[in-house]
């Protein structure tokens, strides 16, 4: 992708702010990841689990989401795995206290939302997966008991999200998910004992419409979500 070449062989610019030397600068760094915490929508659809975001979707956050997601910068996968993981740790570490379990004493296994089969191919690339395999490395090295498991799967066609209010939202994934059982540690520890935490993960919350959805298939698989946490969250449907 020349997204990606052009990344390689000019001085890199900060997707939020355009400044040069770095993909992202560190002040926009703080801007996507500086403020972790609840951020449900106003009318959570039912099934929502505690829902986290690092953001508003605003600003330097929405243009590197979106440099990141849509525009082929994927040299921003790295940075923006950090910021998710700095919400994880902030989410996991309240989310351990009140389950009542050390914070190193269970694991985490991070869910990402899929795209569609035909998001990835235009995007040439899966972005909500990338996120999550790097964020879970990244806790790993922390020492944190974390595996990543693209389990989630699309069973069905559904419409661009884009301009449909959230019960139009609900209505286009009811159903839409499935569960796979894969190989491999993440899909292992799903299923595990000691049971894992399942976390969902995606790049924005808007009507909680899909995390919900997605929930309910792990749910209908056996497997509890108490949390989702994305990198961002539309302002006008947080509380």
């Amino acid at each position: 992708m020349l997204t990606t070449v052009l990344d390689l062989i000019l001085p890199p610019r900060c997707a939020g702010c355009a400044r040069e030397g770095a993909v992202l600068c560190p002040a926009c760094l703080a801007e996507v990841s500086g403020d972790p915490c609840p951020r449900p929508p106003t009318a959570p659809p039912r099934g929502l689990p505690g829902c986290w975001a690092g953001a508003s979707y605003e600003g330097a956050t929405r243009r590197a989401i979106l440099a990141y997601k849509e525009r082929g910068r994927t040299a921003l996968a790295r940075p923006l795995a950090t910021c998710l993981a700095i919400t994880l740790t902030t989410a996991l570490g309240t989310l351990t206290t009140a389950l009542g379990v050390g914070e190193f004493g269970r694991p985490f296994v991070l869910v990402p939302v899929p795209s569609s089969r035909r998001a990835v191919r235009l995007r040439g690339h899966d972005p909500v997966g990338r996120l999550a395999v790097l964020a879970a490395r990244r806790l790993r090295s922390l020492g944190w008991p974390v595996t990543s498991a693209p389990v989630l799967a699309q069973r069905r066609r559904v419409l661009d999200q884009a301009g449909l209010s959230a019960p139009q939202r609900a209505a286009n994934l009811a159903g839409a998910f499935g569960v796979r059982r894969l190989a491999g540690a993440g899909g292992r520890a799903l299923w595990g004992r000691p049971r894992p935490i399942a976390v969902l993960v995606d790049d924005i919350v808007t009507t909680g419409a899909t995390l919900a959805e997605a929930a309910e298939a792990l749910n209908r698989a056996g497997v509890p979500v108490p949390l989702a946490v994305t990198l961002a969250a539309t302002r006008h449907h947080q509380r």
